[in-house]
């Protein structure tokens, strides 16, 4: 009588390294979203906040007092400046309307932080030299979205799914197919990209781009956080999930440009922000539902680069995966027929 087969029992040190690389994963994630939210906030500097001015002299003057703060481009008049303004390509257009006053028409939709920076830069300049300053909101927000919160909420939450289903099919790969797997991943893609869009858009009225290009770049939005990870999660196992966590949820969306303008955050923030999902998306949500599209495209082409280098690192790893499983029977054959001889 043959006695039943036991499964190995795992040693102490193999269980402490388990829950010790849990443990350890949690608090660094825990820790990073912390300094990385609450440092962003601390102090939010202007740099390079691009301002429209018209005259030589006002330029001249705004340049001299604000330095690297602002970056001034001078224009014709202010229909020029207003222009440039509603494209995106300032915060807003500073002109002299009388010898005792300035005026300034701004983009509200350039969010709460860089518009309220550049008007406190224009008034305490204009104060310094005992000017008065009109202003006008000229590109305003849409009317349910007051605080301008609306896409950072939208992206995140798009974020967020997307990352959780990658997450657990990852954890699922023994028991669904890959084909499975990355058609579910595409099919929610469409799904909550069109779902979330209906939401805040139509329904809400808090997201001003059109329906279907709200619904691209959030359906966009969606592929590239599944697949990168996916692809994480498939070439460096716990690791990669945590570490798409940290990239995705974390720094992508405190660096987004939502809750702290572009303009305010930090060099490295900046440069991370242009190349990491959630920025991308929020400001192609913005560019199309406030300033015409005029620079989506490069926002796009972010969300889709990541989407298909998430799928190729996917396809790769499973082919290497694959290789030496075709190739073991062509090896074993033989053996098994010069055994039945």
């Amino acid at each position: 009588m043959s006695s039943p087969a036991t499964s190995p029992i795992p040693s102490r040190d193999t269980e402490h390294a388990a829950w010790l690389a849990l443990v350890v994963t949690g608090l660094i994630i825990g820790i990073a979203f912390i300094a990385v939210y609450v440092g962003l906030q601390r102090d939010p500097k202007p740099r390079h906040l691009p301002i429209a001015v018209v005259g030589a002299q006002l330029s001249t003057a705004l340049r001299t007092g604000l330095g690297e703060s602002v970056e001034i481009t001078q224009v014709a008049d202010a229909s020029a400046g207003v222009e440039a303004t509603r494209a995106g390509d300032a915060i807003g257009v500073l002109d002299a309307t009388s010898p005792a006053a300035v005026r300034f028409q701004y983009a509200g939709a350039a969010g709460f932080s860089e518009s309220g920076a550049a008007r406190a830069l224009v008034a305490g300049a204009a104060a310094h030299a005992g000017l008065t300053v009109q202003e006008s909101d000229i590109v305003p927000l849409a009317r349910y979205d007051s605080r301008g919160l609306s896409a950072i909420y939208v992206v995140f939450g798009v974020t967020l799914s997307s990352f959780v289903l990658a997450q657990g099919l990852t954890g699922a790969a023994a028991k669904v197919r890959l084909r499975h797997r990355l058609y579910a991943m595409g099919g929610f893609a469409v799904a909550i990209g069109f779902g979330a869009a209906i939401v805040a858009g139509p329904i809400y009225g808090s997201l001003a781009a059109p329906f279907p290009l709200l619904a691209l770049s959030l359906t966009l939005l969606s592929a590239a956080s599944a697949f990168a990870t996916k692809a994480l999660g498939a070439w460096l196992g716990p690791a990669g999930i945590g570490l798409a966590v940290l990239l995705l949820t974390t720094v992508g969306n405190a660096t987004s440009g939502a809750t702290i303008g572009y303009d305010l955050l930090p060099g490295w923030a900046q440069a991370v922000s242009a190349i990491l999902p959630p920025g991308a998306a929020v400001r192609a949500v913005n560019e199309y539902g406030y300033f015409d599209g005029s620079h989506a495209v490069s926002s796009l082409v972010v969300l889709a680069a990541w989407f298909v280098l998430g799928l190729g690192l996917v396809l790769l790893k499973q082919y290497r995966t694959d290789r030496p499983a075709t190739a073991a029977p062509a090896i074993a054959e033989p053996q098994l027929t010069a055994q039945g001889a």
